[in-house]
C-alpha cells in the first residue's frame, strides 16, 4: 500500500518513533493494515513492520476504549483470563440455579426435545442482553474512535450527504473483504472469507433467529436452516483450523508473534464450534444425556 502519495506503514512507524501520539490516534493508517505480512517478508532491515502495525492497534484500542479494560487485557494475563473464569462461572452459577433438569422424553422424530432442556426464552433473553451490551461498548468506543480521527488533529470536513451516497462501501468490504485480494497469499483471502461469513450468518441466526434456529423440529438436511447451519460450521471449522496450524508451525509472518487474546479468542471460538456440532449430532440421535 505504499505508493509514491502514501508512505505506509513507514508514515505511522516514524510517528511512533517520534512518539507522536494524537497525530497517531487521529490516524486511519494503521487500520488499513490487514497484516498479510508482505512487508514483514520483504523489510531489508527485518524489522517487522506488521507486527508493529498490529501492536499499535492494540495500543490504539486501549485509547479509544473509554471503560479502560482494553488497556487491563492486552497488559494482564491475570486480568485476561480471569474475565474468561469469571464469565464462564456466571454461566455455570446461572445454570445451578435456573436449570429445569433433563427431560428422558423424546419428540415424534425421535429427536432430543432441546427447548425443554434449555427453554429457548432463557437462551433468547440472554443472548439479547449480550448483544445488547456488546454493541453498547462497541458503538461508543466506534464513535470515540470516529470523533478522534475526524475532528482530531488537522480536522476533515466530510459533507453528511457523503456517509450516505459512501454507505455501499461498509457493506461491500463487510461482505467482500476484498481489500485482502490485494495480498500475494489468495488463501488467506479465502479462509478469512469462510471464517468471518460463518461466524457472521451463525451469530444472526442464534441472536435474530433463534426460534428457528433452536427448534425440536428436525428438518430435513436441505431445509435452509440446516443448509445455513452446515456452511456457517464448514466455514469457521475451515478458517480457525487454518489459524491454529498457521500459529502452531509459525511459517509465515503473521502468525509468528502471538498475544494471549489471540489464542484465547481461537480456542473459544472453536470449542463453541465443537461443542455446537455435538449437540447436534446428539439432538438428531436422539440422545438427551449426552445433549
Amino acid at each position: 500500500m505504499t505508493d509514491d502519495a502514501n508512505m505506509f506503514p513507514r508514515r505511522s512507524i516514524r510517528m511512533m518513533q517520534m512518539g507522536l501520539k494524537n497525530k497517531l490516534v487521529s490516524s486511519v493508517d494503521p487500520w488499513l493494515c490487514y497484516y498479510c505480512g508482505e512487508c514483514s517478508d520483504t523489510c531489508p532491515r527485518d524489522a517487522n513492520p506488521g507486527e508493529v502495525l498490529m501492536t499499535l492497534r492494540r495500543y490504539l484500542t486501549s485509547l479509544y476504549d473509554w471503560t479502560g479494560l482494553s488497556r487491563k487485557f492486552y497488559t494482564s494475563k491475570v486480568w485476561e483470563l480471569g474475565a474468561v473464569l469469571l464469565l464462564g462461572g456466571l454461566v455455570v452459577l446461572a445454570f445451578a440455579l435456573f436449570w429445569p433438569g433433563i427431560s428422558p422424553e423424546l419428540t415424534a422424530d425421535g429427536g432430543v426435545k432441546i427447548n425443554s432442556i434449555m427453554p429457548i426464552k432463557w437462551v433468547e433473553y440472554a443472548d439479547w442482553s449480550m448483544a445488547i451490551i456488546v454493541a453498547l461498548l462497541l458503538i461508543s468506543n466506534i464513535l470515540r474512535m470516529y470523533i478522534k480521527i475526524v475532528h482530531g488533529t488537522g480536522a476533515v470536513r466530510i459533507p453528511f450527504f457523503l456517509y450516505f451516497k459512501e454507505a455501499w462501501q461498509l457493506a461491500f468490504h463487510f461482505s467482500t473483504q476484498w481489500k485482502f485480494s490485494k495480498c500475494d497469499g489468495k488463501k488467506y483471502w479465502l479462509w478469512h472469507w469462510l471464517l468471518m461469513s460463518g461466524y457472521t450468518i451463525m451469530f444472526i441466526m442464534i441472536v435474530a433467529f433463534l426460534p428457528w434456529f433452536q427448534t425440536e423440529e428436525i428438518y430435513e438436511p436441505w431445509h435452509p436452516q440446516r443448509l445455513l447451519g452446515y456452511y456457517a460450521t464448514f466455514g469457521l471449522l475451515f478458517g480457525l483450523t487454518s489459524v491454529i496450524i498457521g500459529r502452531i508451525r509459525k511459517n509465515n509472518a503473521k502468525f509468528k508473534f502471538s498475544h494471549v487474546s489471540d489464542w484465547l479468542f481461537i480456542i473459544m471460538l472453536f470449542m463453541t464450534v465443537l461443542t455446537g456440532i455435538m449437540v447436534h449430532i446428539f439432538r438428531l440421535g436422539g440422545m438427551p444425556m449426552a445433549t
